[in-house]
């Protein structure tokens, strides 16, 4: 499963996220919000054709848009991964990373965090690391009877920062108990997206797995220190091979059991059973296969091309030893191990439920409904689980609930007897705050768009107990659609206003760069973040570059091929900074500032795109933005995107159509759940992020690789 991660305006949703004080890659709701303007967003109506009716918009081709937006990228991409240190790929990806974003086919907006919050949740109590799943395990969350104030949570911190710097043990329930705090053992939070399967190897979607990672383990995992830890292999060693290829040898853990959801032991776990995981997730093709490209010997040669998985390099050598042979030595391979795609399965269970082996096996049963019944979202009991927690309750638009599996190997450490997510669509923020006072919720987002942060100024909670929230490395980005195939949802609503001339114009403008440029320099992400996060927290969580720019650094010095030289330590983001500046970008990649926003820049790319497009469109372009009106802040956040954009470009060069989605499915299957590039119903979409699998710059740039190979490839139109 990919960290393919949705973004919807709505209060319930933030607190699902901020009340873990973690990097919690879930859907962050009100992670940007607009300043407001003087009237509330409405759909655009249709516009009298000035062209001959017989005018038809046709969509292009996916290869050839691709190519002469980021053709370059791709031949960049491809010379870091050949290169021969670490160092030099990082230098060669940051190269590749500044194309991207010179390319303006997408704009990074804002990260998760960096909010107002008030919370229940002791500070650093899950697991702390920038990617995976991990983060989503809340097995080990500590939470208290009521708030914890500004000045405990001030301790908390220093106490976590103290471990990290080899200090004393990090032991937030003793601190929160020694001043008089309950701690509590059900956890209540909500949820907008429930999973539309619980077959945590055949999906791509983060809503789909942050629900059941906390009912399966892995191989390993990591501490709430960032500490890689054993999971359900005890122990592990790698050896190189004589023909360049890494064998990882691990050893699993004796006497760990799969259960049903009502807790009765179903099967041991063994070797064969990560074997199982790996094969079906191959054979489901869900969109985490790419992920082991050039990693696992022979992966990608059976699913891509008949292969035979007798060369795949994933064996039980007996029930508890596993072995996975890579094509040649990987650095961040073990980063790697706690992303969904290497997880378990029982076999035996999955094979009594119609499973079966092979790609082409796997389609023909799966599409048997009444035969292959396995992972199914609804039914609890169509899966086995041996992780800390048993899924006993998906009711997608009520409740989801889960408890503690009393037989765990390790449920000592288990500070959690359940966890419940409520549905809440965020129509009613008022509501989620007094049921967050009232202790039915662990906390709540205060942001101004919805009114809570006035709300709680006005009754003292403000002053006593906010904090703003980490930030994160999930990166959320606006996409530009390059090559449109849906101007509605099949039952007919969400429906686009314009003509199809305007259809053609809209194309063919954004597929110039410098149009696109415009789009993007005249975004005033700061602005339209203000509304929700208020004027003094409006640049906290921005985000300028795809990549978290903290994410590597250089171990030693590298040179470029222009002879330009990196010193040891170079951040990552500093490489794409210094690359940007030579493509003449005037941004600044840099997290906390609105460094896209560059109106004089953002007219003279309109003025060179009107030059390049001569009379060849009509103006002004029409750009469709899809908003979900129940929620204030995605409404407002929709006006505010139109008045900037307008304001900066003029009404009369570019006009905002404002596409109303009345229900969050509507709104999710216009752009998150598009299933490829030409099911997406909008120009510009700001719905998705993107959190990273592992700990290497490529877990975010791959997603932007041609030929279906980028998973977010579809977010821009193409494939």
């Amino acid at each position: 499963m990919k960290k393919f991660i949705a973004l919807l305006m709505a209060a319930a949703m933030v607190f699902a996220m901020v009340a873990c004080n973690s990097n919690t890659n879930t859907p962050d709701i009100d992670v940007q919000t607009p300043a407001p303007v003087d009237s509330p967003a409405t759909p655009s109506e249709p516009v009298t054709p000035d062209t001959p009716v017989d005018v038809e918009y046709v969509r292009g081709d996916d290869e050839e848009k691709y190519q002469a937006a980021l053709g370059e990228y791709e031949e960049l991409m491809a010379t870091a991964k050949a290169a021969a240190t670490n160092d030099e790929r990082f230098m060669l990806y940051a190269q590749a990373e500044a194309h991207l974003l010179e390319s303006a086919v997408m704009i990074p907006n804002t990260t998760q965090g960096g909010a107002y919050t008030i919370s229940r949740v002791a500070y650093r109590t899950i697991p702390y690391v920038q990617w995976g799943n991990d983060d989503d395990r809340l097995k080990s969350m500590v939470i208290s009877d009521e708030f914890i104030t500004k000045e405990e949570r001030a301790e908390l911190v220093a106490a976590w920062e103290a471990a990290l710097a080899g200090g004393p043990a990090y032991d937030p329930a003793a601190i929160l108990t020694s001043k008089g705090h309950t701690l509590q053992q059900d956890y209540t939070t909500t949820f907008q997206t429930a999973p539309v399967t619980i077959d945590w190897l055949n999906t791509s979607s983060q809503s789909d797995t942050e629900i059941t990672v906390n009912c399966v383990d892995g191989l390993v995992e990591y501490d709430n220190l960032g500490n890689m830890q054993p999971a359900l292999a005890e122990s592990w060693e790698s050896r190189i091979n004589d023909d360049g290829t890494e064998t990882y040898t691990f050893h699993i853990r004796k006497g760990v059991n799969w259960y049903t959801s009502e807790g009765t032991k179903y099967a041991e776990v063994t070797a064969h059973d990560f074997v199982a995981g790996f094969h079906h997730m191959l054979d489901t093709q869900a969109g985490l296969e790419w992920l082991i490209d050039g990693v696992v010997v022979g992966g990608t040669n059976y699913y891509a091309n008949g292969g035979s998985w007798d060369e795949v390099g994933y064996k039980a050598i007996d029930d508890y030893t596993l072995e996975i042979t890579l094509e040649k030595p990987i650095s961040y391979f073990m980063t790697m191990l706690t992303y969904s795609c290497f997880l378990p399965i029982c076999d035996s269970f999955y094979q009594s439920h119609g499973g079966v082996y092979g790609v082409e096996e796997y389609a023909t049963a799966s599409a048997d409904t009444n035969t292959y019944t396995f992972g199914k979202s609804e039914d609890v009991a169509s899966q086995v689980y041996c992780g800390p927690f048993l899924l006993q309750k998906l009711q997608k638009d009520s409740e989801i609930y889960i408890v503690k599996n009393k037989e765990y190997y390790g449920a000592d450490k288990v500070t959690l007897n359940s966890i419940k997510w409520v549905f809440d669509n965020g129509e009613n923020p008022d509501a989620l705050y007094n049921d967050a006072v009232a202790g039915t919720y662990a906390g709540v987002t205060l942001t101004v768009s919805t009114g809570l942060l006035d709300k709680a100024k006005a009754d003292g909670n403000f002053d006593k107990y906010s904090y703003v929230s980490d930030t994160t490395s999930t990166t959320y980005f606006g996409g530009l659609n390059i090559n449109r195939g849906t101007f509605a949802l099949e039952s007919g609503t969400v429906a686009s206003p314009k003509t199809e001339q305007q259809k053609i114009d809209t194309d063919t403008a954004l597929n110039n760069k410098h149009f696109r440029q415009a789009m993007q320099y005249a975004f005033d992400k700061a602005t339209v973040n203000a509304t929700s996060r208020g004027e003094e927290l409006a640049c906290t969580n921005l985000r300028n570059m795809y990549t978290h720019p903290e994410f590597v650094k250089l171990e030693n010095e590298v040179t470029d091929k222009d002879g330009h030289t990196f010193p040891a330590g170079t951040l990552y983001g500093d490489m794409v900074q210094y690359y940007c500046e030579q493509y003449g970008m005037p941004i600044d990649v840099h997290d906390g500032i609105d460094g896209w926003y560059h109106p004089e820049e953002a007219k003279a790319a309109l003025e060179a795109a009107k030059a390049e497009l001569g009379d060849s469109v009509t103006y002004p372009i029409y750009i469709d933005v899809v908003y979900y009106s129940a929620s204030d802040a995605q409404t407002a956040q929709a006006n505010a995107y139109k008045s900037v954009i307008e304001g900066t470009l003029g009404a009369e060069n570019v006009v905002v159509n404002l596409v109303e989605a009345t229900t969050p499915e509507d709104y999710y299957a216009s752009g998150y759940r598009a299933s490829n590039g030409e099911a997406g119903n909008y120009d510009m979409f700001y719905g998705s992020g993107w959190g990273p699998d592992f700990g290497d710059p490529c877990t975010y740039l791959d997603t932007f690789l041609g030929e279906g190979a980028g998973y977010m490839t579809k977010v821009i139109g193409v494939f």
